[in-house]
């Protein structure tokens, strides 16, 4: 078994910390609100004051954020960064969703400090954290990545080898654009269909039936019709995903289709929706 240090606790860092707990590796969190940890505290983990303490005797040191500036402080800050405190051996492990800008820096600091890097961001939200069936998109070296192969799979199903450092981050902001193109599709269909006399439910039904129709795709929609938006990957984080795809593709000249629907969550979080899960960019529509 492992020393692992975990920074972030939210929903979902929270529960992946948890996996590592229940598969028997040694666990040290750190979280800015240091009352997230008390549960995990409970479970046996130990808290630290600081990320360079928490990662100081890690084999592992992962990381699961809200974005790029927390990254930054939580692995570079001159006094508490996690870099400063890890051992030569270690591995610093990325699983935030970030901007490959920041991504691509992050690399540097750490491989200039002759440490591994692996950036490992996910596909799954709440119910596959829990279930640890999240998939990880890595952007690592090989050996690397055969290191920590069995800390992700503690908290997840699958590991794909994305390629080189950076790789991965790529793979996940393609898929979370793929995602949040067809969730703002759906909702302006299912106000199509009920402004068009229809049972939006039952012709959503007909249209998931169909080879067109992703299980996401299908899955969102049943949650507009229901008016489900129970806060699983909130609309004010899809935004900021799709700023930082927008900005990889090199702007919304290059990627104007992304850029659009950039700006439909934009607008849904002006509105005041962006605590509630992305389905809720339908109510923009009503």
């Amino acid at each position: 078994m492992a020393n692992v240090a975990f920074l972030g606790l939210g929903a979902m860092g929270a529960r992946m910390a948890a996996n590592l707990i229940g598969a028997g590796h040694s666990l040290t969190v750190w979280n800015r609100d240091v009352a997230k940890a008390a549960p995990l505290a409970r479970a046996g983990a130990r808290v630290a004051a600081t990320p360079r303490e928490a990662a100081g005797g890690a084999d592992f040191v992962i990381a699961m954020l809200r974005d790029d500036e927390a990254s930054r402080v939580v692995w570079t800050d001159p006094q508490t960064g996690a870099l400063a405190g890890m051992k030569d051996d270690a591995i610093a492990i990325e699983c935030s969703t970030l901007s490959l800008a920041h991504t691509s820096w992050l690399t540097r600091e750490v491989t200039s400090r002759k440490l591994a890097f692996i950036d490992a961001p996910l596909a799954g939200s709440l119910p596959q954290a829990e279930a640890k069936v999240l998939i990880f998109f890595a952007g690592a070296a090989t050996d690397d990545l055969g290191r920590a192969d069995p800390i992700l799979k503690a908290m997840g199903a699958a590991v794909h080898h994305a390629g080189a450092a950076g790789a991965g981050m790529a793979v996940k902001l393609a898929v979370n654009t793929l995602f949040a193109a067809q969730v703002a599709v759906m909702a302006e269909l299912t106000e199509m269909l009920g402004k068009a006399g229809l049972d939006a439910g039952e012709a959503l039904a007909i249209i998931g039936a169909t080879p067109v129709c992703s299980p996401a795709a299908k899955v969102a929609g049943e949650m507009m019709v229901k008016d489900a938006f129970t806060k699983m990957f909130p609309v004010e984080l899809v935004a900021k995903d799709l700023r930082y795809a927008t900005e990889a593709a090199g702007g919304g000249g290059i990627a104007p289709v992304t850029d659009m629907v950039r700006a439909r969550y934009e607008e849904t979080n002006r509105q005041g929706f962006g605590n509630e899960h992305l389905t809720a960019v339908v109510k923009t529509l009503r």
